[in-house]
């Protein structure tokens, strides 16, 4: 790879300036740390709000979180505020949740994921008596990898082959080979209790049947820092670390799109807005989705063809619902923050959704209840909620048309509901909308209205993935997803921090020597 600090050495005399495409949380947390680091920072975001995907959508006085709804690992964030001189808890009120969620089967068994270890392990002796032994031993399982994958690998830069090779024995060792789904199955013998443990790439696009078992790190992370949910939603995380970059000087700019990375020579020398507006820069950090950055952003640049990107898997699509309710706060009283109602099916829906795109009769849905903890997200008396379903994405061989089917999936969404855990939900609804594949392309420039970017599997992570370092176009950064080390909330705001071990210092202004003699 090119010796960056050389290349910036010969481009003294500039200011340090940095434009950041894309306000999601990997952006900001982006340009929190360039700014600290001096660097004039001008974010650009075609939304109205800052937060990508973590914004939010106010409707008959309910608040909807548009995408994630917990915080794991808050040290992540804290470590940023702090890093750029700010405390995060003055600015951030995180309250930890106990259960983290209930998970629901058809048959109406259920097990809620407790915070301490004892009262885990009292539900799991609950559910499933034979497979407490097991239970320990994927615990341990699950430190080993998170001690490897987390510990080791979060915030090392991935862009040279040697960072994921001086790896690979341990990965052999701990059998990354094998997908997460069979090393639940070696553990436990219990199905509902396999899907608990197994279920947790789901939350950043990754099928568990396929994706490395080194997603058993989860198990650990949630039981070492918790599962949290910030007072506002994630959108007023957001908001919080739109307030750092202008403190510290940066500019965002919200209904802004970019149209082009622009090049002198062979490096990032700016942008180029949909109206024409030219921005120059010295570096580019990009917190748009990689293919798209690379299949529309770079004109002539090959990494990512139309071809490649359609030969990548990718997350799946979701479906989400949003809706609000009236008078309802106590008539579900055993309805708590989080709740997975899983479906009839799991290896099999797991199939239909990732590998055949085909949407499936039946469903598993994730449904977020965050009025139970903040009712300032609802009218007084109401609820706030939303019900998502992973379905295909629009890359598959004969794409979903959303836009023709929509409302009869939300309705079959809502007759789940209303069998399951919210009867009479119909006669309340006050306020509605929904989120499909399609919304998730043309609102967020996902390809093929991917949910999470690029399927986290073992090939495509680490140096597999797309590197925060460009070596196509010199000084252009990617953060975000569909970068290292990946989807989720620890992972976009820690590839920031990768971003801080690769962008060379602040290019050193040199003063022009005529002025110097006039002076």
């Amino acid at each position: 790879m090119r010796d960056l600090q050389n290349e910036y050495d010969t481009h003294s005399g500039q200011s340090g300036r940095a434009v950041v495409i894309g306000a999601g949380l990997g952006g900001l947390a982006a340009a929190m740390r360039l700014g600290a680091k001096g660097w004039n920072v001008t974010v650009l975001d075609r939304l109205d709000m800052p937060g990508g995907r973590a914004s939010s959508i106010t409707s008959r006085g309910h608040r909807f979180d548009l995408g994630p709804t917990i915080v794991t690992a808050p040290s992540v964030f804290r470590r940023l505020w702090s890093d750029c001189g700010e405390d995060f808890d003055r600015d951030v009120d995180l309250r930890p949740l106990d259960p983290f969620y209930r998970i629901t089967w058809p048959d109406g068994s259920h097990f809620d994921a407790f915070a301490q270890h004892d009262a885990a392990e009292a539900e799991i002796a609950r559910l499933a008596p034979d497979d407490v032994k097991g239970w320990h031993r994927f615990l341990r399982d699950a430190h080993a990898r998170y001690v490897t994958g987390y510990e080791g690998m979060l915030i090392e830069p991935m862009h040279r082959a040697w960072s994921t090779i001086r790896v690979l024995p341990r990965f052999a060792m701990l059998r990354a080979d094998r997908s997460i789904l069979s090393l639940a199955r070696a553990r436990v013998k219990d199905e509902r209790l396999r899907m608990a443990l197994s279920f947790h790439p789901l939350f950043i696009g990754g099928d568990p049947a396929r994706v490395t078992s080194m997603y058993a790190l989860v198990s650990h992370l949630e039981a070492k820092e918790g599962v949290h949910y910030a007072m506002g939603g994630v959108g007023a995380m957001a908001e919080e670390m739109a307030r750092i970059v202008e403190r510290q000087g940066g500019q965002i700019r919200q209904r802004t799109e970019v149209a082009e990375v622009l090049t002198r020579g062979k490096r990032a020398a700016g942008v180029r807005l949909s109206d024409g507006e030219k921005i120059p820069a010295d570096i580019v950090v990009s917190n748009a989705d990689a293919g798209h950055t690379y299949s529309r952003l770079l004109p002539g640049r090959r990494r990512w063809t139309k071809r490649k990107l359609s030969r990548t898997r990718l997350s799946m699509g979701l479906f989400v619902w949003y809706f609000g309710t009236e008078e309802t706060r106590h008539i579900w009283p055993e309805v708590g923050h989080h709740t997975i109602l899983s479906g009839p099916r799991y290896e099999g829906l797991l199939a239909d959704v990732f590998r055949k795109g085909h949407l499936a009769d039946d469903m598993s849905l994730y449904v977020h209840r965050p009025s139970v903890t903040d009712p300032s997200c609802a009218p007084a008396g109401g609820d706030t909620f939303y019900a998502l379903s992973p379905v295909p994405h629009l890359g598959h061989r004969d794409p979903v048309r959303w836009s023709e089917i929509a409302e009869s999936y939300r309705a079959r969404v809502q007759a789940v509901l209303e069998e399951r855990l919210l009867p009479g939900l119909g006669d309340h609804v006050t306020a509605s909308m929904c989120f499909t594949p399609e919304d998730f392309r043309d609102r967020y420039l996902s390809p093929y209205g991917a949910g999470f970017s690029i399927e986290p599997r073992i090939l495509q992570s680490a140096w597999f993935r797309p590197h925060n370092v460009s070596e196509e176009v010199p000084g252009l950064f990617l953060v975000g997803a569909g970068t290292h080390p990946g989807a989720g909330l620890p992972g976009v705001v820690a590839s920031a921090e990768v971003l801080e071990r690769v962008v060379p210092p602040l290019p050193v202004v040199t003063a022009d020597p005529m002025q110097q003699a006039a002076e």
